[in-house]
């Protein structure tokens, strides 16, 4: 390891390896080759002077990258393309003459740009698959567990910490479908040229249109695809960079929600991430456990959230069909933005799958604010018995204010039961009120809609992804 240099965080500490794979610098020149090969066997296919032959030796020396020759090629010439080219026809010596024939560096550029970023996706695809395999099995075991829910982070209704989880799962399932959109619409740039007019082809094929045509099909084709663009400047648009970061961006965002979620309720003891046995939570304060997992989540997503500004702005700032503005930039926002939300997926999935549920705490505060929410009952069962349902309202109106004041200025626990059943307007003992104050009869249909939604709308997307390994998730600190 080289310690006098910068190293990336992303790289070193965060991101997994196969996402750190896919933007390698193998990874891109091996796909150069590959593009290369496509080029050169559909100019043959299409009647140019290209020899089988020659696409075998091309062939021969996919993988074998002389990487040393086209690094020093490249101190003499300054163009990383014609580097490669060079070193690849010193390998290939029978084809050295008609490796990039009629092509542009965008050729290799812009449609390894492309590869990559599919297979990205796929990657991010199956990774958001195990977070909601995970958070789908936790919702299950604790649809029934009844819950304060909060709005304005003040106490509201109950709810159920599965039901909680199946609010951190449609968002993901909302990014799954974008993610999926995205896949389903891929296409590369295809060989169109210095400008994107196919001119250097036209004048290869003698005029033959539709020879023009088929090149872009075949080498489509035999990269994978079914489509290319179907016009373009010398790159594809960069509107793509744009749809897959705020793709990405979105994300980020879903992940960022469910780790402030869990930083809340970790505050509040009553959720935590998983804790190893020597994890060290504090340097000064031995005793804690800090949510530093999902801090970490909330921290990379809000790089890429602003990260995505990056190609929105490549994109609204590019002149006619070419400027190198946009080159510098994405070779930095596009790997960055997919390294990160691969930690942050990585994470998602380690926190989720080590959640410790503390039930008793959570029982504990329910029952300090049950009493008040249950007061509407209390005062219609008091009313159907003959009551005034005025005078109950003032008098449970008083005891609350009581009871909120021995909370709230004493530190006292909540005693609003005991005053109604003391009060004989109420007509109501004790063990009653209890029985009426049962946290599962506050939780309206939200066990019921945890079985439903997991039913209907998680459980054929884990059945469509299958093939998703469900092996731990890889976090390196």
């Amino acid at each position: 390891m080289t310690r006098n240099i910068y190293d990336s965080p992303l790289s070193a500490r965060y991101a997994g390896s196969k996402m750190k794979y896919l933007f390698s610098p193998d990874m891109k020149f091996k796909t150069w080759r590959k593009l290369w090969i496509a080029l050169a066997e559909t100019e043959l296919e299409l009647g140019l002077p290209v020899t089988r032959e020659q696409v075998e030796e091309l062939k021969a020396h996919a993988e074998d990258i002389n990487y040393e020759v086209a690094e020093e090629r490249e101190k003499q010439v300054r163009h990383d393309v014609m580097s490669h080219v060079y070193a690849y026809g010193q390998q290939c010596p029978k084809a050295a003459g008609i490796i990039h024939l009629g092509a542009t560096s965008c050729y290799v550029g812009d449609n390894t740009d492309i590869i990559v970023m599919t297979e990205a996706l796929r990657l991010v695809r199956d990774k958001l698959v195990a977070v909601i395999r995970v958070l789908a099995k936790f919702a299950e075991d604790y649809k029934e567990l009844p819950t304060l829910a909060f709005t304005h982070f003040q106490a509201a209704q109950p709810t159920t910490v599965g039901k909680r989880a199946t609010l951190w799962i449609q968002d993901l399932l909302m990014d799954l479908e974008d993610v999926e959109y995205q896949l389903s619409k891929a296409k590369l740039l295809g060989c169109k040229g210095t400008t994107g007019t196919q001119a250097s082809f036209l004048e290869l094929f003698e005029g033959d249109q539709e020879k023009c045509r088929e090149l872009d099909r075949k080498i489509a084709e035999k990269l994978g695809y079914t489509q290319c663009f179907a016009v373009s400047g010398q790159t594809y648009s960069r509107k793509l960079d744009s749809q897959i970061l705020s793709l990405l961006s979105g994300i980020a965002q879903s992940a960022a929600k469910f780790s402030n979620d869990i930083r809340l309720l970790q505050h509040l003891k009553e959720v935590e991430e998983p804790f190893e046995k020597n994890q060290i939570g504090s340097s000064a304060m031995a005793y804690k456990r800090n949510p530093m997992r999902s801090e970490r989540i909330a921290s990379l997503a809000r790089y890429v959230i602003a990260d995505a500004v990056n190609p929105a702005m490549t994109m609204s700032s590019q002149w006619f069909e070419r400027t190198l503005d946009d080159s510098a930039n994405k070779r930095i926002s596009i790997p960055e933005a997919f390294l990160a939300v691969d930690g942050i997926l990585n994470l998602y999935a380690n926190v989720a799958d080590g959640l410790v549920v503390y039930p008793k705490v959570i029982g504990q505060h329910l029952l300090r604010e049950l009493p008040f929410m249950a007061t509407e009952n209390i005062m219609m069962d008091a009313a159907k018995r003959g009551a005034n349902r005025q005078e109950l309202h003032e008098h449970i109106r008083l005891h609350s204010m009581e009871a909120a004041r021995v909370v709230k200025e004493q530190g006292g626990e909540n005693d609003l039961l005991a005053r109604i059943a003391d009060d004989p307007i109420f007509g109501v003992t004790l063990e009653e009120l209890n029985e009426i104050v049962k946290p599962e009869k506050y939780v309206g249909r939200a066990p019921v809609q945890t079985e439903d939604f997991l039913r209907d709308s998680v459980a054929p997307i884990l059945e469509k992804y299958s093939f998703v390994g469900e092996e731990s998730a890889e976090i390196n600190v």
